[in-house]
């Protein structure tokens, strides 16, 4: 690709059933509550034999607990008899007796009582007392105005919800509730759900998330944690691409190399000079492609994989050095080096518009989320933005950007991202006019934006890609390097299932891939006989995987295991493209 001025940088769950807390009583509450006073029930954390123990060989895990959130799970699963042997035969009860108290009194809705022990469970914060006091309470206000008992309602209300001076809005709105006639919801309040009562199982569900879990432990939380492990295997997988079907919980998940696309599965030769830059459309169906020839192609992937020429453009008389396909994928945008940016229709392959300024050169393009406006890089250093007529909306001068032909738009539409000094990204909102910016120790040669807006993949000059979570502060947090570059612009993408890789080209011929968590080389794709400028991930198809190389040639990669349908010359399992349809 072209080469850089010496003083100038070049041009990616199974539910069960909630517990039935209705059959409490019979598994898990104390059997002589009425021979207990309330201070006998006081709360404290629970003490049992072998309360320091551990198990496990990295002795981390507290028998206690560990034993607790087992009792939880079987009950939660509707197996309370084995449940209530656990808790006596460990002699490790699941729930302190007063918070079994407490709940049966939610149960029974014996609401004062459970307010009462409520203050006794032992919390230390005031704040959730408060808040589950009121949720208490709410039930009670809720029960009685069910019932018909208005003034025993209105006395809730004002001496005992009123009191608690949190939540204001929603007393505000249960006393409206009091002046409705029939007791029943007043429509378009606020969104809130002033209902009926709820169910009291439901009411001790929420308590129960409510409540830490020192006091009562979550429910389904072993469910949780085993949910919890499951994603971070298939996080930690370093070749994890595809989507998951049935998780085995008896064996860790692992991924072959074989999720990885890493064998030529076709070679398109329509470009007859270097190929500079490619990039795969939204939907993945097609692909388009420009080169130092002025010519750029789209190219569509059939079902059965294969890419043919849909257009061929001309027109520019430069080489076209920039792409960006329009949110729909109707319309792309092509921009040749320093020239003009062309409109063209996907569909008919015809020219819509072209966009210049007098005198200058247009180096980047973008689209505005909405596709009604495009953004555009000037060789002035200032971004302008133009309605698809050609009008320019808006120009914001000074240093927003150099030669570098990448320019950045969020999908949300608030932000602009250029390179607007030679080690320096700026991120500015152009109707907030906030500004944000990155500073590079060394000198930046490309970058892009991953599709959620909440990272950006920066290649440099001294052969490193940079990743930078942009979301409130920009903060670097990986960096990735093996492929070579010393003299040529290299762009990199980001790409796989839920965007869990980086691609790179290298001017060693090669393609190189890392994964993104943990930052390892996966793989080098060998098989391009000159620098490979570009890669683009299939955004419909984690195993698809396209690269554009100064050898003319663009190739796609797929998985090894795949049997292709070969119609046309077919080398070693390569189906080479000359044209045609």
């Amino acid at each position: 690709m072209g080469r850089a001025e010496d003083d100038e940088p070049p041009p990616k769950r199974v539910k069960v059933s909630s517990r039935k807390l209705g059959d409490l009583s019979k598994s898990t509450l104390l059997t002589d509550r009425a021979s207990c006073s309330l201070n006998d029930l006081m709360a404290h954390p629970l003490v049992c034999q072998g309360d320091d123990e551990v198990v496990g060989a990295k002795g981390v895990v507290k028998k206690v607990e560990f034993v607790r959130i087992i009792a939880e799970a079987l009950y939660s699963l509707g197996y309370n008899k084995a449940g209530a042997r656990l808790e006596e035969e460990s002699g490790i009860p699941l729930q302190s007796a007063v918070v079994k108290l407490f709940m049966q009194q939610i149960l029974d809705g014996k609401w004062d009582e459970s307010v009462a022990t409520l203050h006794n469970i032992g919390l230390m914060d005031e704040k959730i007392v408060k808040l589950a006091s009121f949720e208490i309470l709410e039930q009670k206000f809720f029960e009685l105005l069910d019932g018909k008992k208005v003034m025993d309602a209105l006395k809730t209300l004002r001496t005992e919800l009123g009191p608690l001076c949190i939540n204001n809005d929603r007393v505000r709105e249960l006393s409206l509730c009091i002046l409705s006639s029939s007791q029943q919801v007043l429509a378009g309040m606020s969104g809130q759900d002033v209902v009926r009562p709820k169910s009291r199982t439901k009411l001790l569900e929420e308590l129960q998330k409510l409540l830490p879990p020192t006091v009562i432990i979550h429910e389904q939380r072993l469910i949780h944690l085993v949910e919890q492990a499951l994603d971070l295997q298939l996080d930690a997988c370093r070749f994890h691409n595809s989507s998951v079907g049935e998780m085995s919980l008896l064996t860790d998940h692992q991924c072959g190399r074989d999720q990885i696309p890493s064998r030529t599965l076709q070679i398109l030769q329509d470009h007859s000079d270097e190929v500079w830059f490619l990039q795969f459309s939204h939907d993945g169906r097609y692909l388009a492609s420009s080169a130092a020839d002025c010519l750029v192609i789209i190219w569509e992937v059939k079902l059965d994989g294969l890419f043919c020429v849909k257009h061929r453009f001309s027109g520019h008389q430069k080489p076209v050095s920039y792409i960006s396909w329009s949110p729909d994928d109707h319309q792309l945008l092509t921009c040749g080096v320093e020239e003009v940016v062309r409109r063209w229709d996907v569909e008919s392959g015809e020219c819509i518009h072209i966009y210049e300024k007098n005198g200058l050169g247009l180096i980047s393009c973008g689209w505005a989320p909405d596709g009604n406006r495009i953004l555009c890089g000037v060789t002035d250093k200032s971004i302008s933005m133009w309605d698809l007529e050609g009008k320019e909306l808006e120009c914001w001068k000074g240093h927003r950007t150099i030669r570098i032909s990448d320019l950045g738009i969020t999908s949300d539409g608030k932000h602009v991202v250029s390179v607007c000094k030679d080690n320096m990204i700026l991120l500015f909102g152009w109707e907030s006019k906030a500004e944000k910016v990155i500073q590079e120790d060394q000198t930046i040669t490309s970058f892009v934006l991953s599709t959620d807006n909440k990272y950006l993949l920066v290649s440099l000059w001294n052969q490193e890609i940079h990743l930078w979570d942009i979301e409130g502060t920009a903060k670097l947090i990986s960096k990735y390097n093996g492929h070579k570059r010393s003299r040529f612009v290299i762009r990199s993408c980001f790409g796989g299932l839920n965007q869990a890789f980086i691609a790179s080209g290298s001017e060693d011929s090669q393609v190189y891939m890392w994964h993104i968590s943990s930052g390892e080389l996966v793989e080098t794709l060998a098989g391009h006989s000159g620098t490979v400028n570009c890669v683009s991930w299939n955004p419909a198809d984690p195993h698809m995987l396209a690269s554009a190389s100064d050898d003319h040639t663009i190739r796609i990669w797929g998985l090894n295991q795949v049997k292709m349908k070969h119609t046309d010359t077919v080398s070693n399992g390569v189906h080479y493209c000359n044209g045609g349809t």
